[in-house]
C-alpha cells in the first residue's frame, strides 16, 4: 500500500501536505522503518551548535521539533490503534505549542531524543505490522475530521519528511 491508494474521504485536506510528501518508492510499512534511519542519519550530521537553533524569536529549536515528532507520532499511533478496533468515540486534536512548551526538550542530549525517536518508532512498526488490511481501511474521527488508520500511517511519515525539510530550509542554511 502507497500514498496514492488512499481515497480523499480517509483524511481532511490539510493532512494532504505530509501525505504528499512520502515517496511512491516503498510501502507503508517499508517507509515506515526506513524513513526513521534516514532521519537519524540527517540528524546526527548537524552540527552541535544548531540543535539550540532558533531561527526567528518563538520558533522552535531542532531539539523541540523532535520532541514534537515524537509526541505526534505517539498520539498519531494511538488513533491508529482506536480505529483499528473499530472504536466510534471521536478524538480530540492536541495544542502542538503546549506540549513542546511542557517537554523540555532542550534539556535533553541529541542522543537521548534520537534514541527515544528510534524506539517510538519501532513500536509504532509493530502495530502497523499488526494491523490486517481490513483494520487499515477503518475510518475513526479526531480533531472533528475523518482519517483512515493507513492515512495516520503515512501522516506520521511525511509528517517527519515535513520537518526534516524545515531543517534543511531554515534551520542549515
Amino acid at each position: 500500500m502507497k500514498p496514492s491508494d488512499l481515497q480523499p474521504e480517509e483524511f481532511a485536506g490539510h493532512f494532504a501536505t505530509y501525505i504528499n510528501q512520502v515517496s511512491e518508492e516503498y510501502t507503508l510499512i517499508e517507509e515506515l522503518e526506513i524513513s526513521v534511519h534516514r532521519f537519524i542519519k540527517f540528524v546526527q550530521n548537524i552540527p552541535l551548535d544548531k540543535f539550540d537553533y532558533r531561527y526567528a524569536e518563538g520558533k522552535w529549536t531542532i531539539k523541540d521539533i523532535i520532541q514534537h515528532l515524537i509526541d505526534a507520532e505517539r498520539i498519531f499511533a494511538y488513533r491508529a490503534l482506536r480505529f483499528a478496533r473499530n472504536d466510534k468515540t471521536p478524538l480530540s486534536s492536541f495544542e502542538e505549542n503546549d506540549y513542546v512548551d511542557e517537554a523540555n526538550a532542550n534539556q535533553r542530549s541529541i542522543q537521548d531524543l534520537l534514541t527515544e525517536l528510534a524506539v517510538v518508532r519501532q513500536a509504532t512498526l509493530s502495530l502497523f505490522k499488526s494491523f490486517s488490511n481490513e483494520e487499515l481501511l477503518r475510518i475513526g474521527i479526531a480533531s472533528n475530521n475523518p482519517m483512515s488508520v493507513r492515512a495516520l500511517g503515512f501522516t506520521i511519515i511525511g509528517h517527519q519528511n515535513h520537518h526534516q525539510r524545515v531543517f534543511e530550509e531554515r534551520y542549515l542554511d
